[in-house]
């Protein structure tokens, strides 16, 4: 006789969340319906590597990938909000199949009014991971603002979570199942994983591109 799937059920799966986080803080993890992420610290551990021509190498984890993917398949909306211009990240989060992608900007609050406008998501049910003080002003326009364990002081303060994982160590994919958890569509993501329609494309898959990174902006 075969194993249950998923092996656990919604409620369990909330409860485990609730546990985590409380009562009242595990409600606002399951109201979220988009996440904006920061890049350097939050999906990378922060470290920028260069190379004659510029910056070189940026290192992402596989299982902030699959909790990425997992969200987008369970119906959440993606951002990246980053400080910095990157061929690297646009590859990254085109793999991914992100919602929108703010690359280079420093207005962050500015950037953050764009994202909600062009996914036409709410900013009180909004989760926003940072890792430094450059994203406070967004924390304060969205509903949830998470943080990396080594932000500084005053960005932890004000968030309501700080990740035990490190960024780029899994701290996006602590994030994500904490969501999907608390909003009981973890096992949803789950079964959806097992469903052809739901697989990603051989193109997401593909570690190598023939002559190198693709255009800034790719999608």
């Amino acid at each position: 006789m075969s194993a249950p799937w998923p092996p656990r059920s919604d409620a369990d799966d909330r409860r485990e969340a609730e546990e985590r986080l409380g009562a009242d803080l595990c409600a606002r993890f399951a109201a979220v319906e988009l996440l904006v992420l920061d890049v350097d610290g939050v999906l990378t551990g922060g470290e920028m590597l260069y190379g004659p021509g510029g910056e070189a190498l940026k290192a992402f984890h596989s299982r902030d990938g699959l909790g990425l993917t997992m969200a987008r398949i369970a119906g959440l909306k993606r951002a990246v909000l980053t400080g910095r211009d990157s061929a690297i990240v646009a590859r990254r989060c085109g793999e991914l199949r992100f919602d929108c992608l703010k690359l280079g900007r420093f207005d962050k609050q500015d950037a953050l009014r764009e994202i909600l406008a062009e996914t036409g998501c709410d900013a009180a049910r909004t989760l926003y991971v940072g890792d430094d003080l450059i994203d406070l002003p967004a924390m304060h326009l969205v509903g949830l603002a998470v943080c990396v364990p080594d932000a500084p002081a005053e960005v932890a303060d004000f968030c309501a979570w700080r990740t035990t994982a490190r960024g780029g160590q899994g701290a996006v994919r602590e994030v994500t199942d904490l969501v999907l958890k608390a909003s009981g569509r973890f096992g949803l993501a789950l079964t959806r994983l097992g469903d052809k329609a739901w697989r990603p494309r051989p193109d997401e898959l593909t570690s190598d591109v023939k002559g190198g990174l693709p255009p800034e902006g790719v999608q």
